[in-house]
C-alpha cells in the first residue's frame, strides 16, 4: 500500500503567504477570530518577553477532547462557513513556523485537555497531549505560543495592540458596538497584560452614519459612518474599511469602486456581518464568483448608493472617470447593457451587475464638480458622463433608451454597481450616473486570459493577440462580446455550465445587434 504524503513546511510556508499582513499579525488575527467564534466575551492576553511567551486566553465555548485532537490536523474544522469569521481551521497552524512550541488548553464541561505541538520536520508535526497546566479556569480555550526568536513581535505588547486595533477596529469602536450586539450580546472585552483596552471614540470635523439597505428591506444589513476632515487624514484612517462580525476586511477606496472627489480627507469603517459567508480562505478579500459572489456585489451595490448619497451631501461627490471613449465602443457597450437585461431572468446571478424595476430604475442625488474632458484609452461606461460621445457629440437622454435596455451609463472610477444621477454643482447639469456592468482596456501582454472581470469592471486585455486581430480586422465589437462573457461565466453558472452561458450570450448579443439596426432604419 502506498501513502500519500505533504511537504508540511512548503504547504504552511504557502498559507502564511497568502495572508496579506505579517506572519505573526496573521497569527494573532486567526486566534482572537477563533476566540471571537467561540462566544468569548473576554479575551486575555499576556506578552511575556523572559518566558518568551505569549498566552491568548478566552472564556468561549471551549473544545471536546475529540475537537482538540481534530485541531491539529490541517484544514480541519467544525465550523460554518458564515456563522462566523473563520470557517476552514488553516490560520493557527501558521503558528508552527514562528514557535517552537505551541500549547492549547480547553476547557468544556468535564473535558478539560491540553495539547504541545511542534514542527519536527519538512513532513511532520508531532502532538501529544499533556496535563492541562490551569490556563483556563471555568470554561474556554488558552493559547499558548513560544516563538523561536525572543526578538518576536509577539512578546512586544505594543505590536499586539496595534494589530487588534488594525483587525478588529468595530470592536472598539463605540459607534458600531450596537450593530454587532445581536452577534455578541455581551460586547467583546479585551485585557491585555492586565489593561483594559477600551472602546474609542475617533474625533473628526463631519461624522454622518451610513446605513446599508438590501432591496425594500426595513431593517439595515449593514450600519457605519463617514467622516470628513478639512485637511488630510492619518495614513491608516483614510479610505472606506468594511468589516464583519468585527474583523476588517479590506480598506480604502478601491475595493469599493469609487472616491470621493478630496479622497485623502474622507475616512469610515462599515460593518456587514452577511459578507461572512463571502469571505475567502485568509479573511482578506470577498469571492466574486458564484451565489457567494453574487451576494457580494449585491450588498457593494447598497454600500455605494449608500456613500454617493453621503458624499453628495457633504459637496464630495465621485468625479466621474475620463470622459472621451472611443467612436465604435458606444453601441457595443448598449447592446452588451441589454444583453445583461435579458439575460438576468435566466441567470439570476448577473441581476447584480443589472438593476431594473417595474416603474423604472433607481435615482440617486448626488454632486459632483465639473471636470473637463480628457481623451483616454479606455472603452467603459466614460464617455456618457459629461452628456457628450466620444467624437463631442451630444449623446442621447437616458429616457430614450428602448424597452429592455439599460440607459447609457457613467461610471465612477473605477466601474461599480448601483443607478444614479451625478448632478454638477457649477452649472446645474443633470449627468446620468450608473453603477452597473463596466467594460475597460489594459494592457497585460503575459495574461493569456481574453478579459477578466474585477468587481463590476471587465478588464478586456488589449494586449492580446486576439484583440490585435480583432482590431485589424475591424471585427473589435465581437471579439468585446465574447471576452465579456467569457469573464462574467464564472459569476453566473458553474463551471460546467460556462459553455452554454457563453452560447446563450452570444445569442442574445446577436439579436440586441439586430434590434439597434431596425431602430436605425425606422428612425
Amino acid at each position: 500500500m502506498g501513502e500519500t504524503r505533504v511537504d508540511l513546511l512548503h504547504l504552511l510556508e504557502d498559507l502564511r503567504d497568502a495572508y496579506p499582513g505579517s506572519t505573526e499579525e496573521t497569527i494573532v488575527t486567526e486566534i482572537v477570530a477563533n476566540a471571537l467564534d467561540s462566544g468569548a466575551s473576554t479575551i486575555t492576553i499576556v506578552t511575556d518577553a523572559t518566558a518568551p511567551a505569549l498566552t491568548i486566553v478566552d472564556d468561549g465555548g471551549g473544545m471536546r477532547r475529540r475537537d482538540l485532537a481534530r485541531y491539529h490536523d490541517i484544514a480541519a474544522s467544525t465550523k460554518t462557513r458564515g456563522s462566523g469569521i473563520g470557517f476552514a481551521g488553516v490560520g493557527i497552524k501558521i503558528a508552527l513556523l514562528v514557535c517552537a512550541v505551541v500549547l492549547t488548553e480547553t476547557r468544556r464541561g468535564k473535558h478539560h485537555v491540553a495539547s504541545v505541538w511542534h514542527l519536527a520536520s519538512r513532513q511532520k508535526a508531532p502532538w501529544r497531549w499533556v496535563p492541562p497546566t490551569g490556563l483556563v479556569a471555568t470554561r474556554g480555550t488558552a493559547v499558548r505560543l513560544t516563538p523561536s526568536s525572543a526578538l518576536s513581535p509577539l512578546l512586544d505588547a505594543g505590536f499586539i495592540e496595534g494589530a487588534l486595533f488594525r483587525q478588529f477596529a468595530p470592536l472598539f469602536d463605540a459607534a458600531l458596538l450596537e450593530t454587532l450586539r445581536d452577534h455578541y450580546p455581551h460586547g467583546v472585552a479585551f485585557v491585555l497584560n492586565g489593561r483594559r483596552i477600551e472602546p474609542a471614540v475617533a474625533a473628526a470635523s463631519e461624522t454622518a452614519p451610513i446605513a446599508i439597505r438590501i432591496g425594500r428591506k426595513r431593517k439595515p444589513v449593514g450600519a457605519g459612518y463617514l467622516v470628513r476632515e478639512p485637511g488630510p487624514l492619518p495614513e491608516e484612517r483614510r479610505g472606506l474599511a468594511i468589516s464583519t462580525f468585527g474583523k476588517v476586511i479590506k480598506r480604502g477606496w478601491d475595493w469599493l469602486g469609487m472616491a470621493p472627489a478630496t479622497p485623502e480627507r474622507v475616512g469610515g469603517l462599515i460593518e456587514v456581518p452577511a459578507l461572512a459567508e463571502c469571505l475567502t480562505l485568509n479573511k482578506a478579500d470577498f469571492i466574486r464568483s458564484g451565489a457567494r459572489g453574487a451576494t457580494y456585489l449585491a450588498h457593494r451595490k447598497a454600500i455605494q448608493e449608500a456613500v454617493t448619497q453621503q458624499l453628495a451631501a457633504w459637496g464630495d461627490a465621485p468625479q466621474p472617470a475620463e470622459q472621451a471613449r472611443r467612436r465604435a465602443a458606444r453601441p457595443v457597450e448598449r447592446d452588451l447593457e441589454a444583453v445583461l437585461a435579458d439575460l438576468a431572468a435566466d441567470f439570476p446571478l448577473l441581476a447584480t451587475l443589472v438593476e431594473q424595476r417595474a416603474g423604472g430604475q433607481r435615482r440617486l442625488s448626488a454632486t459632483a464638480p465639473v471636470t473637463p474632458p480628457a481623451p483616454a484609452p479606455l472603452f467603459g461606461t466614460a464617455g456618457a458622463a459629461a452628456g457628450n460621445g466620444a467624437d463631442g457629440s451630444p449623446s442621447p437622454p437616458a429616457a430614450s433608451a428602448p424597452d429592455g435596455e439599460v440607459p447609457e451609463t457613467t461610471p465612477v472610477a473605477p466601474a461599480s454597481t448601483g443607478i444614479g444621477h451625478l448632478t454638477s454643482s457649477g452649472r446645474g447639469e443633470r449627468r446620468p450616473g450608473r453603477y452597473g456592468l463596466g467594460i475597460q482596456f489594459e494592457a497585460r501582454p503575459d495574461d493569456p486570459e481574453l478579459a477578466h472581470l474585477v468587481e463590476s469592471t471587465v478588464w478586456v486585455n488589449e494586449s492580446h493577440a486576439a484583440y490585435r486581430r480583432a482590431v485589424e480586422s475591424r471585427s473589435e465589437g465581437y471579439h468585446v462580446a465574447v471576452a465579456v462573457a467569457m469573464a462574467l461565466a464564472p459569476l453566473a453558472v458553474d463551471p460546467a455550465k460556462e459553455h452554454g452561458f457563453i452560447t446563450a450570450f452570444l445569442a442574445s448579443w446577436g439579436a440586441a445587434l439586430e434590434r439597434r439596426k431596425v431602430r436605425r432604419r425606422r428612425s
